[in-house]
């Protein structure tokens, strides 16, 4: 099997882009998320998509940098989410972590050390 970079035809396929999700990843699919959230027991809300925007926006607009920062992501997520309790809210949403798991949901690679396989989910 062909690594997905080197994949020609994914990299010629045109995109898929859902316009509610503007800031998806290319390869990412609305029914993708759906799949994981079914294997990891998980019912997605309107809550849980707007998470799934935030993230992909928050990556989206840090694309250049080498190395995603998990605090200022929590902090942006934190602020984005103020009004509804912030990352407290987030953990009841994504049980297994709000960065990590929807980092998974989202089609995106959780910033290192994002979870701590002895401890637990940390972020």
């Amino acid at each position: 099997m062909l690594h997905t970079s080197t994949d020609i035809n994914k990299l010629t396929r045109e995109s898929v882009t859902d316009p509610s999700f503007p800031h998806a990843p290319l390869d990412w699919v609305r029914e993708d998320a759906i799949k994981i959230a079914r294997e990891e027991s998980l019912e997605l809300t309107a809550d849980h998509w707007e998470a799934i925007r935030a993230i992909q926006n928050y990556y989206a607009h840090h694309e250049d940098e080498s190395v995603i920062n998990l605090r200022d992501l929590h902090d942006a997520l934190d602020e984005h989410f103020h009004q509804q309790g912030g990352l407290k809210f987030l953990y009841t949403l994504f049980p297994g972590g709000p960065i990590t798991q929807s980092c998974r949901l989202a089609g995106l690679k959780a910033p290192y050390i994002a979870a701590d396989r002895s401890f637990g989910s940390v972020a």
